[in-house]
């Protein structure tokens, strides 16, 4: 069995799961609200139909934490949240490394751009600024997505200063920039013909124009301010091209941001931390290994 279960099974008979908590992510009223937004859809492990977008904290389990956060976008096609595979264990494993880790509950296709934007961007503020009360450092805010999620994360590493994710609050004082990212088989593009479809129209709907698109693509809004990303792969993804991840690593690497990618031969798409995909199976010890060589964790 893996170190990673056995130290999820560990946390689980010490109660340490249990201490998350919910922090709302717009108390003073979510932007541009939906009058009548209806009750929020939970299928199996999928959310729809958010309205209000929320952070579940998960405290760092071990009794010296790193000081290190991490925020975790779900994938889901901008569509729904795989709040469990891609939020919940992402972040029992993270906090078992001495993390204290944070699932974004954002607004996904009901709302469409900027919503998804102005919801990360949002959390990175409110725990930069809130640092000291989670006990972590305001210089070591990372963030991790997968497919959409993956797409979220990218955006909030390179759009983090843009207009749209602003709402005019006190927070948006507060710098957005992650300091770290980690993207898993994200979504990056919304140009063909590496483009996940379903992603572009639930985020931009069905005839964006041309300079929505470009902004969302967001191999061209990297810059040398984008922050050191890890970023994982399978060739034989078969719902959102491997190119995505290429073309974002070639984009950090003209603007010399410190990257690292790997490209698993098997995996497919949404493997989140199960087991059964041969060597791509091992993904949490290789970003336990980037996070410790970048000094993020001990």
């Amino acid at each position: 069995m893996r170190s990673w279960i056995l130290a999820l099974l560990l946390m689980a008979a010490n109660g340490a799961i249990a201490q998350q908590s919910v922090v709302p992510l717009w108390p003073e009223g979510v932007p541009n609200a939906k009058p009548n937004p209806g009750p929020e859809h939970a299928d199996g492990e999928r959310l729809s139909n958010i309205s209000q977008p929320t952070l579940t904290v998960y405290p760092a389990a071990i009794d010296r934490p790193s000081g290190t956060a991490v925020i975790i976008c779900p994938g889901g096609s901008y569509e729904f949240l795989s709040n469990t595979r891609e939020g919940q264990q992402y972040a029992q494993w993270l906090s078992s490394l001495g993390v204290t880790a944070f699932v974004l509950k954002y607004r996904v296709s009901d709302y469409g751009h900027p919503a998804p934007l102005q919801d990360v961007l949002r959390a990175i503020r409110l725990v930069r600024s809130q640092a000291a009360r989670y006990g972590v450092a305001p210089d070591r805010i990372g963030i991790m997505g997968s497919s959409a999620g993956g797409h979220l994360a990218a955006s909030a590493s390179t759009l983090f200063n843009h207009p749209a994710g602003r709402t005019g609050g006190q927070l948006d004082a507060v710098s957005a920039r992650p300091d770290f990212a980690i993207l898993m088989y994200p979504v990056i593009t919304m140009e063909a013909p590496a483009v996940h479809e379903g992603s572009r129209h639930a985020l931009l709907g069905a005839s964006p124009s041309p300079a929505l698109v470009q902004l969302m693509s967001v191999e061209k809004q990297v810059s040398p301010a984008t922050p050191p990303t890890l970023l994982f792969h399978s060739q034989d993804d078969g719902l959102v091209p491997v190119d995505n991840s290429i073309m974002y690593f070639q984009a950090l690497t003209r603007a010399r941001v410190p990257a690292e990618m790997m490209i698993f031969e098997h995996g497919g798409h949404g493997m989140g931390m199960s087991t059964g995909h041969g060597t791509a199976t091992n993904w949490p010890r290789r970003a336990e290994d980037w996070l410790r060589g970048r000094k993020l964790i001990p």
